[in-house]
């Protein structure tokens, strides 16, 4: 039978709001989404290579024949197990699959991250307290043993850099992590952690105070009492002594510190953020936007930053950044979709 042109309207509009109700549900119920985005995540980047055994995938467009682990995605993996565990939506045994995948493989996973988790999953889980603290001491240990610059008082870009390396003063921002930090000094009770997150937050104010806007580089070099943007290509990218996918964590890692330092570093990008008529993936330091283009690795941090921080005048972006989750989790890309996830399950709260 010929279907004449009402009908195919009136399907056309059966069609746009049964499409507008699942939008609806899945931006208004956080926990629909916050599980949702957490089970295509986990489906999508985490492999096993063995039965005991989790690595999060960060090859290029996600390749699972070729695929990639780092320390800070492992690290990342981890963290996000612990949330999702929280929730009732993971296990024990799927963190430890983590965990029996950086013990294998740590002569190259190891980072502060897999240390934050392993100080947290000790505090989730009290069965296996002693466990999880006994790895984090042994692991903070090392860090400070090979990712530590006396000189500066801060953490190195990573324990290949010694102090014959032109990098031995190269500090990568989103490295400052203050609530990291205090948490390592409390699960290890280790006094250089406080040393390390005093030095650093106050490199990180420094790098903030040199201009309006409140961004700060990617990377700088520092000394024991101040701090400057690298010049391009100094380690990585041309966007090096820029806003871009290293310090577009910032306001993640600010958000949850009660410093007053780290607070004030978080409130004056927020407010830069807050006038811009939407967040682009990138900025020169004086605020200059980079592409055109939007990035959820770029805006879920700031989510999360400001879902901590509601009433305080940056509810705009609340709102605004919210988009990352009007659209499926990406497949493609570990960095979007593992912050974005963070930003789900954090911020949504």
């Amino acid at each position: 039978m010929k279907l004449n042109k009402y009908t195919w309207i009136f399907v056309g509009l059966i069609a746009a709001v049964y499409l507008g109700t699942l939008l609806w549900v899945r931006l208004t119920n956080p926990v629909y989404l916050q599980q949702n985005m957490y089970r295509t995540w986990e489906k999508s980047y985490v492999m096993h290579p063995r039965a005991d055994q989790s690595f999060v995938n960060t090859s290029t467009n996600n390749n699972h024949q070729k695929p990639v682990a780092l320390s800070e995605s492992q690290g990342y993996g981890m963290w996000i197990t612990i949330m999702a565990a929280k929730k009732g939506w993971a296990s024990r045994q799927d963190f430890d699959r983590f965990v029996n995948y950086w013990l294998a493989h740590r002569d190259y996973v190891g980072d502060v991250y897999i240390d934050m988790a392993l100080a947290q999953a000790a505090r989730q889980w009290p069965s296996k307290a002693d466990y999880y603290r006994s790895l984090a001491k042994k692991l903070s240990s090392d860090i400070l043993a090979y990712e530590y610059n006396p000189q500066t008082r801060a953490l190195t870009v990573g324990d290949w850099v010694t102090k014959d390396s032109p990098y031995w003063r190269l500090m990568r921002t989103s490295d400052v992590m203050p609530f990291v930090f205090k948490t390592l000094a409390e699960t290890t009770g280790d006094s250089r952690w406080q040393t390390v997150n005093n030095a650093m937050l106050d490199r990180l104010v420094d790098l903030s105070r040199q201009h309006q806007t409140g961004l700060v580089p990617d990377f700088a070099w520092i000394t024991r009492n101040s701090a400057k943007p690298v010049k391009p290509k100094t380690i990585s990218t041309k966007q090096d002594g820029s806003y871009d996918f290293n310090a577009c964590r910032v306001p993640m890692m600010m958000a949850v510190s009660d410093d007053p330092r780290a607070q004030k570093v978080l409130r004056k990008m927020l407010r830069f953020f807050s006038h811009q008529q939407y967040v682009t993936a990138g900025y020169s330091l004086s605020g200059k936007r980079l592409v055109k283009y939007q990035s959820a690795s770029f805006s879920a941090p700031i989510f999360f930053a400001v879902s901590h921080h509601r009433g305080e005048g940056f509810d705009n972006l609340f709102d605004s950044q919210k988009y990352i989750f009007s659209r499926p989790l990406t497949r493609k890309n570990y960095y979007d979709a593992t912050l974005t996830v963070i930003a789900a399950l954090e911020g949504l709260n």
